[in-house]
């Protein structure tokens, strides 16, 4: 549950975000995350096969529709699922940049960069955090 997880210190769900929006760790988690989401969106929906149509009832997404039939049948394969099962590099790299950032934001960048902290590790951290905040 959120409540109970360690964020890093100062960028917690029961902040208001304005407290914390010109923390550079949020910065840096925000821009990769962006980043993320912007690659995959162009991957899923490239330009050259999609169109865009404003929805009706105003402040909903715009839709997202094939532009012919070859591009909805090419826009079937292109999932996050088939996206994440092939993982191409800009994806790995894209991901890793926000790994970092999250990383920088614990204090434990240095250790990211240099390759000791493996998922075990980073458990391991996440529940000594945990433990120390209940405890205090």
């Amino acid at each position: 549950m959120y409540l109970t997880f360690p964020f890093p210190e100062g960028l917690t769900p029961d902040i208001p975000t304005a407290d914390y929006a010109d923390d550079p760790r949020a910065q840096a988690i925000a821009a990769a995350a962006a980043r993320l989401n912007e690659l995959r969106e162009n991957w899923l929906n490239p330009p050259e096969l999609i169109e865009r149509v404003p929805e009706v009832v105003e402040g909903y997404p715009d839709r997202i529709l094939p532009k012919d039939e070859a591009a909805a049948k090419e826009l079937k394969k292109r999932t996050l699922t088939n996206l994440y099962n092939t993982r191409p590099a800009w994806l790995d790299h894209a991901h890793r940049a926000l790994d970092e950032a999250v990383a920088e934001a614990y204090g434990w960048g240095d250790d990211y960069r240099a390759g000791t902290l493996t998922d075990d590790e980073i458990l391991a951290r996440l529940f000594r955090l945990n433990q120390e905040r209940v405890s205090a």
